[in-house]
């Protein structure tokens, strides 16, 4: 490194040797002592602030903060607090973690955000496909102004995706990630987002844990593979969207989509009252999907070992 910094003040001994004169000597000694009295080593609620669980509580309570208030606003107001979630996480990593936030660089945002949601469209389009062939749904148009409710779930959505996102993968995972490694922290995060799901609509044991297998098992391997808030979100984003505007339930809320869907058959296959997330369809290959992605984020460089990463 070359470089050895003492205090909080930032004084910088450049490893060359002793010093040339004793005044010299004398004044940066005097410096640096004046730097570690004014400065000082943090004290144990500032440390505990700095540590990833707490940044990660902080970041939480704030991006929740925000999207509580806003994502049942009228007209833009979802996404306006989409945006005021993505400042917050930004303030918190930045001034309280002290960390780089790569993950929402604003370069190449939209071409993530778009080859997430491709990948989001893929998955439940699919999905929803093979449930047909197999008898489970039937759609029939509902007659509702196209402009209105396509205009409505995009701006809800938008919000319910970023916040979400920001939450479990931007702050959770990489919290615990730094503290366990991307192993357990993908293990966690998976099952706390599906017990986080217990509480909506028609949600039991199963629903939950399918939630964990598979939303927070595809997404959390998402972002390890692409460590960009954007893919996740774009994903997530394009997930909730098709399904309410193919009048699916999500996550148990029955949405005012374009369609009307007929359910028919077990549960097992069609997903019942909650939805399509607890269809065996989906589930399954959400998690064939998470499991090459898990594989390419390990050959990619993009699993952390807990030897590997620090406090």
């Amino acid at each position: 490194m070359g470089t050895t910094t003492t205090g909080q003040q930032g004084v910088e001994f450049d490893g060359s040797g002793e010093g040339t004169a004793g005044a010299g000597a004398g004044a940066a000694t005097g410096a640096a002592g004046g730097a570690a009295v004014r400065g000082g080593p943090p004290g144990p609620v500032r440390r505990a602030l700095r540590s990833p669980i707490g940044w990660m509580l902080t970041g939480a309570v704030g991006v929740t903060l925000v999207s509580g208030l806003t994502a049942n606003g009228p007209g833009p107001v979802p996404a306006l607090g989409a945006a005021a979630a993505v400042a917050v996480y930004w303030l918190v990593m930045r001034r309280q973690a002290g960390r780089p936030v790569p993950e929402i660089a604003r370069s190449g945002a939209w071409r993530a955000a778009l080859h997430g949601g491709g990948v989001g469209l893929g998955f439940v389009l699919g999905s929803v496909l093979v449930i047909m062939a197999c008898g489970g749904y039937s759609f029939s148009w509902a007659g509702k102004d196209v402009l209105s409710v396509v205009g409505s779930t995009v701006v809800v959505q938008i919000g319910a995706s970023v916040s979400e996102e920001l939450i479990f993968r931007g702050l959770a995972l990489q919290a615990l990630e730094r503290l366990w490694g991307s192993r357990v922290a993908l293990v966690v995060t998976s099952l706390f987002f599906g017990v986080a799901h217990l509480v909506v609509p028609a949600a039991n044991g199963w629903s939950a844990l399918a939630i964990s297998l598979e939303a927070g098992g595809l997404l959390g391997a998402a972002f390890l593979w692409r460590r960009s808030i954007w893919f996740v979100t774009g994903l997530h984003f394009a997930w909730n969207t098709l399904e309410q505007l193919l009048g699916i339930p999500v996550s148990g809320h029955a949405p005012e989509g374009l369609f009307d869907v007929g359910v028919h058959g077990p549960a097992v296959l069609n997903g019942g009252a909650f939805g399509l997330e607890t269809s065996l369809v989906p589930v399954l290959t959400a998690l064939v999907l998470a499991a090459v992605m898990f594989v390419r984020a390990r050959r990619e460089g993009g699993i952390e070992s807990r030897r590997r990463v620090g406090n």
